[in-house]
């Protein structure tokens, strides 16, 4: 089983890029905003929790955030393996995937960080924002605190892969062509 842990801060092209990895790698694309979506559309409990945080451009806490995805991870025990997608965000999200990933009998194989100038990230967001419907791609402030929050809880995580040497940077500016290459060009000399 193969699993990849994607992440780079909101705007830098996670979703597009998992479209494409999902396909050729036969991976369960697992989205924390797909997550959140689903749980806020159906109004679960998870659902109203995470939304306060969002509406405020916040990161969710690690317990809600983690139940949402355990829970769709026992969706598809068949899986060749996952594409995590906005998920670790943060120290303790890390330490709690590699604690449950051990009970279905798999592990994190490698994180790869798109990375991009915080510039051209608030204008894709600012863009999405226009078609998306989200609130917190919609407001540049918003936007600037969501990036605050990655620098302080989820840049501490190339740290935590790169002691277990599964941690990839890739420059995540580029065709999409270009960077889907870059990006598959590190999973495939795994």
């Amino acid at each position: 089983m193969i699993n990849i842990v994607l992440f780079g801060k909101p705007g830098a092209g996670k979703g597009t890029q998992a479209e494409f990895l999902k396909e050729k790698y036969k991976l369960t694309h697992l989205s924390t905003g797909d997550i959140f979506r689903f749980n806020l559309k159906n109004d679960t409990d998870l659902g109203k929790k995470a939304r306060v945080f969002m509406d405020n451009g916040e990161l969710v806490p690690c317990e809600v955030t983690t139940a949402m995805l355990i829970d769709e991870v026992k969706k598809h025990p068949d899986t060749a393996g996952f594409l995590f997608d906005g998920y670790p965000r943060t120290l303790d999200q890390a330490e709690a995937l590699d604690k449950f990933l051990p009970t279905i009998n798999s592990s994190v194989t490698a994180t790869i960080a798109l990375e991009a100038d915080d510039e051209i990230l608030v204008a894709r967001l600012l863009e999405r924002g226009k078609t998306s419907g989200r609130v917190d791609d919609q407001d540049e402030e918003k936007i600037r605190v969501r990036y605050q929050e990655y620098n302080e809880k989820t840049a501490p995580l190339i740290g935590y892969y790169k002691t277990q040497n599964k941690f990839h940077a890739v420059n995540g500016i580029g065709t999409i062509e270009e960077i889907t290459e870059r990006l598959t060009s590190v999973i495939d000399n795994l």
